[in-house]
């Protein structure tokens, strides 16, 4: 099962991370859902696929009442970032989802109406959780035509979707990047492939780099914290994507 550990605490203010399913099966790809609390309120980011919907359920009920989870923010419309809205809208029908204007129309297939979802315009925008905010960061076309990366100014975390996404092996249980060298080869395939455009990495590399990132949260693999963050901005910066 997966389970929820804790990145940071000061007071009301917690970032929780949920990963890691050894039990999870060969045939879905991992991933990483963060819960943001503050006052007791609490947002959940890319809560994944209707699959592994019971898995994150239990390992948020560790550290939270869910009940407190009245938003979630999708980075975007991808299956396993947001295809278990339904069951978290019968769970609580009165969760919102903050998501690209984009893919308004889209996510409902999976759940919701036009009052579940609020739309993000693409220059981005302020979140509001109970006195903390949170910035919706432009991210277009790493991968997603319509994608944004969520900014916690206060905790120095960037929750990155897809970006900084490595494909690891399946025995390994890091949660933290351990070696950026070896790490990184889990990496560039998938950024090759996956990001879209250079000219848009290029911008996003040059408005993160200038941000004070304490932990850099990909919603694939493990996170990069202190001097990789740097290191995988340079990398990315410079590896050359959109390449069949």
């Amino acid at each position: 099962m997966k389970k929820a550990i804790s990145l940071y605490e000061r007071g009301s203010h917690r970032w929780f991370v949920i990963a890691r399913d050894p039990d999870k099966p060969n045939c879905l790809i991992d991933t990483n859902e963060y819960v943001v609390t503050h006052a007791g309120a609490a947002l959940l980011t890319d809560p994944g696929g209707l699959e592994i919907f019971p898995a994150v359920f239990s390992a948020v009920s560790e550290v939270i009442d869910p009940a407190q989870i009245g938003r979630i923010f999708a980075s975007h419309q991808d299956p396993d970032v947001i295809s278990s809205l339904a069951l978290w809208l019968e769970f609580n029908p009165n969760l919102r989802c903050h998501v690209s204007a984009l893919w308004k129309s889209f996510i409902p297939h999976f759940g919701g109406d036009e009052n579940t979802l609020l739309s993000i315009a693409d220059g981005g925008a302020e979140l509001d959780l109970k006195g903390l905010t949170l910035q919706a960061m432009p991210a277009h076309y790493l991968h997603s035509s319509g994608n944004f990366h969520l900014w916690d100014a206060e905790a120095q975390i960037l929750f990155t979707g897809d970006v900084g996404a490595a494909l690891l092996p399946h025995e390994s249980q890091d949660i933290f990047v351990r070696d950026f060298s070896t790490h990184i080869r889990h990496a560039e395939g998938f950024h090759r492939r996956w990001m879209g455009s250079n000219a848009a990495k290029r911008n996003w590399c040059e408005r993160a780099a200038k941000l004070p990132i304490d932990m850099l949260c990909p919603q694939h693999g493990a996170i990069y914290q202190g001097d990789d963050v740097m290191r995988f901005i340079n990398w990315f910066d410079e590896l050359k994507v959109g390449l069949f």
